[in-house]
């Protein structure tokens, strides 16, 4: 009898220890799906804060007139476009050719720098510090991976544009087949979960265009007092790229300053500096008015989520890793945080 009572609980520790196992596989064999279509996961996304933003403004405009969704839908869609084909032809030609004569300078540009920079001591290690980066095998071969896209540039526009297109048309199609996937008992509170991640990325998407549009106003206004030449394309650029949190003002002050390096090195400073003075004012006192009934995310941990999905996804890791990270506190929120204050 103790025996049979010893094989009993032997067997029961060899079925938990086969469960366990089988448990860690089903969560290294997610994983490796996760790494492998991370990149696909991304593009969704973004397909996603498009239909948000189409979305959003029909809400905005049929709040306004108390119009049909599908009227205002086609304008918020049709309008968008033609206010967008307006301003190309209206600044389209001028941006280019400037854009052009960025692109054809920029050698000089560099080599304008390197001779400013070679005047100090700070400037020639920088320079030193430079070189040595660029001769190794390890800069093309970051940048390579960096920059290189799910399907190449253009297919990814597209299939950003076609998701964002499907989602606008009809949500509710796709939106109600992820709930099913629930359990009956928990789709009510799926559709809620899913009803506050649509409003907080449109709210967040809403006020980062709102920064964006102050920090092209401001630039412009800047660059124009300063009389610097080429004003218009970096001031759009200065406002595109605030969309990228951290790295994208950084990267839209590196063509000014350079252009401000020909003119001379103090343009270069006054430049450099209405560029950190113009970011400081966005973070501090316009991006907070945008989005003060939103969910506040860590600056530190905006960062850190870049270098992450950078790793894993490259260019659009950077890009979209802000609205990632806003889903995750979310969810967390919805399905932990909150119901765990409602027990205590």
């Amino acid at each position: 009898m103790p025996n049979q009572q010893e094989s009993g609980s032997q067997y029961t520790f060899v079925q938990k220890v086969w469960i366990v196992g089988l448990i860690f596989s089903l969560i290294a064999v997610l994983l490796l799906i996760l790494e492998a279509t991370f990149n696909i996961l991304i593009l969704v996304l973004a397909g996603t804060l498009i239909a948000c933003f189409f979305r959003g403004l029909s809400s905005l405009i049929r709040r306004k007139t108390g119009w049909s969704t599908k009227v205002t839908l086609s304008i918020s869609v049709l309008g968008t476009f033609l206010i967008m084909a307006g301003i190309f032809w209206l600044i389209g030609a001028t941006v280019a050719a400037q854009a052009s004569q960025i692109e054809d300078t920029f050698p000089v540009l560099i080599e304008d720098a390197q001779r400013s920079l070679n005047g100090s001591r700070v400037g020639r290690e920088i320079i030193e510090q430079l070189e040595e980066l660029e001769s190794s095998e390890r800069l093309p071969a970051f940048l390579s991976r960096f920059f290189m896209t799910t399907f190449g540039g253009i297919g990814d526009i597209y299939i950003i544009l076609l998701i964002g297109i499907f989602f606008t048309i009809s949500p509710n199609l796709y939106k109600n087949g992820l709930i099913q996937l629930v359990p009956p008992s928990k789709r009510k509170k799926a559709r809620e979960v899913t009803d506050h991640l649509s409003t907080g990325l449109t709210k967040w998407l809403a006020g980062k265009f709102i920064a964006m549009l102050a920090v092209f106003i401001l630039t412009a206004i800047g660059l124009i007092i300063l009389d610097m030449p080429m004003w218009l394309t970096l001031a759009i650029l200065a406002g595109i790229l605030n969309f990228v949190p951290n790295f994208g003002p950084l990267a839209a002050m590196i063509p000014a300053v350079l252009i401000a390096l020909a003119i001379s090195p103090t343009t270069a400073l006054i430049v450099a500096i209405l560029y950190i003075v113009i970011q400081t004012i966005e973070s501090s006192l316009i991006n907070p008015q945008a989005q003060k009934k939103l969910i506040k995310i860590p600056p530190a941990l905006i960062i850190l989520s870049q270098i992450f999905v950078g790793a894993m996804t490259g260019i659009w890791g950077v890009i979209f890793a802000t609205p990632l990270i806003l889903i995750i506190i979310i969810l967390v929120q919805d399905l932990y945080v909150d119901p765990m204050n409602n027990k205590s």
